[in-house]
């Protein structure tokens, strides 16, 4: 690892949903509104979240030169033009975070003309409410404090944990497309309980609270998800036949080949 010290002045590039979420998080974990600078080609988002947050709206460029941290909250198909742009005015001592999926350190490496320090971070959709749960791995040039800093604002908005890059498609698979199986296994279970009679009202407030609840239990329990699930499956009972069910329809498998079928796009966009 490198000296470079702490970020003091953070540049946001893409300020979309997730972009505001690490606003956000960077604002709770102690960075000054004043310290941060976002690039946003949309005028009325712009002018939504300097308002919202007192942090300032500069040209991409600018921002590149004058931060000694930049989030890069690009899509993965953009993140080649930005990197092209920013690359004549980086300094190299500025450390990079990228939350673009399949994007490899190497990839933005190249892209910046090499000599940053560099970290890529999978986050996921819960961070917008403080649940989020982010994994980071960390390139060679990257200094202790700026590792550090990277931990410590991500913290702020959920869970975080340090894996080396060749798990990142794997990370993907599990937490970063996760919530969508989650709300994926929630309308089916709306559109169940509908077809057995229930409003859509009722159906959906039965489920949600059941999910938010089952997710906190199993949080807070200390307990396995098996154990949890052995503890409320009486034999012959009403939820062992919905787990027989399961069971037959290979939900397992079925789970599995969609988070094999994540990761392999994930390594498809790199």
């Amino acid at each position: 690892m490198t000296n470079h010290p702490r970020p003091q002045v953070i540049g946001v590039i893409g300020a979309g949903i997730m972009g505001e979420a690490l606003i956000s998080g960077l604002i709770l974990s102690g960075v000054s509104p004043s310290a941060i600078t976002i690039a946003e080609k949309r005028q009325e988002r712009a002018d939504e979240l300097t308002a919202r947050y007192g942090i300032s709206l500069a040209p991409l460029e600018n921002v590149a030169k004058s931060s000694d941290a930049l989030l890069l909250v690009v899509k993965p198909q953009d993140m080649a033009g930005v990197l092209a742009a920013i690359a004549p005015s980086i300094r190299p001592e500025t450390l990079v975070v990228s939350f673009a999926a399949g994007k490899k350190i190497s990839f933005i490496d190249e892209g910046l003309g090499g000599g940053n320090p560099i970290i890529r971070v999978m986050p996921n959709t819960p961070t917008l409410v403080g649940e989020g749960m982010a994994a980071m791995s960390i390139g060679h040039r990257v200094s202790a404090s700026q590792s550090d800093f990277v931990r410590g604002f991500l913290a702020s908005t959920g869970r975080v944990v340090e894996v080396v890059e060749q798990l990142q498609d794997a990370v993907t698979a599990v937490s970063g497309s996760g919530p969508a199986y989650f709300f994926a296994f929630v309308e089916s279970m709306i559109a169940g309980g509908i077809d057995m009679g229930l409003s859509p009202e009722v159906a959906t407030e039965l489920t949600v609270q059941t999910m938010v609840g089952a997710a906190k239990l199993l949080a807070t329990s200390g307990k396995s998800a098996t154990t949890l699930r052995e503890n409320v499956t009486s034999p012959n009972g009403t939820t062992a036949a919905a787990l027989a069910s399961f069971s037959q329809s290979q939900l397992e498998d079925s789970v599995k080949k969609a988070m094999i079928a994540a990761r392999n796009r994930s390594q498809e966009l790199a």
